[in-house]
């Protein structure tokens, strides 16, 4: 049997491919799912979802930082997680997570997360990664600290969704915590 570093029990993680598109484009339709991962942008046609994913298709990583579909061990696409402010110097980056509401609760954003931070941590030299969270995003709060990240900070009213502003939570986990 291959081991695969980006293959779990019930997903993997690769590159994301043209035909992607449409996913993502209908995922795009959800506003409350949208808020909860960013925050809603003005509508997209077809053809400007289609650009998109050949653009995410055709670059690879930008340094350390990635955008990478996730997909179920039987190919259906559930979602995506990406790697930003990727810093060598100091060994420490940020993740984020967004699985399409249909596939929520299915433990798929907490293998992805998993075998992601394997990889940065243990293949890339990384030694701490953090992850901000909307303070009205129960799901993504839960994760966190089901995945043993501390919560360092709250940022208090940096989002602004839904007529009011929210606070943002900051975790945090080191190599060392991870790997107990």
């Amino acid at each position: 049997m291959i081991n695969n570093i980006w293959t779990g029990d019930k997903v993997r993680l690769r590159a994301i491919v043209p035909t992607d598109w449409e996913k993502f484009h209908n995922n795009d339709l959800d506003s409350d799912s949208a808020r909860l991962c960013d925050v809603i942008y003005f509508p997209r046609s077809e053809e400007g979802t289609k650009n998109w994913a050949e653009h995410q298709a055709s670059k690879g990583p930008e340094g350390d930082s990635i955008m990478l579909a996730i997909e179920t061990l039987d190919g259906n696409l559930v979602g995506s997680i990406n790697t930003h402010g990727c810093d060598t110097r100091h060994g420490t980056f940020k993740y984020g997570v967004a699985v399409f509401r249909e596939h929520w609760r299915k433990g798929y954003a907490s293998e992805a997360v998993t075998i992601l931070l394997r990889y940065y941590f243990e293949e890339l030299r990384y030694q701490k990664v953090t992850a901000h969270v909307y303070a009205f995003n129960e799901g993504s709060i839960a994760l966190q600290e089901r995945l043993g990240f501390v919560q360092e900070g709250r940022l208090r009213n940096m989002i602004y969704s839904k007529g009011q502003h929210f606070d943002e939570y900051v975790f945090g986990l080191t190599k060392s915590e991870f790997e107990s």
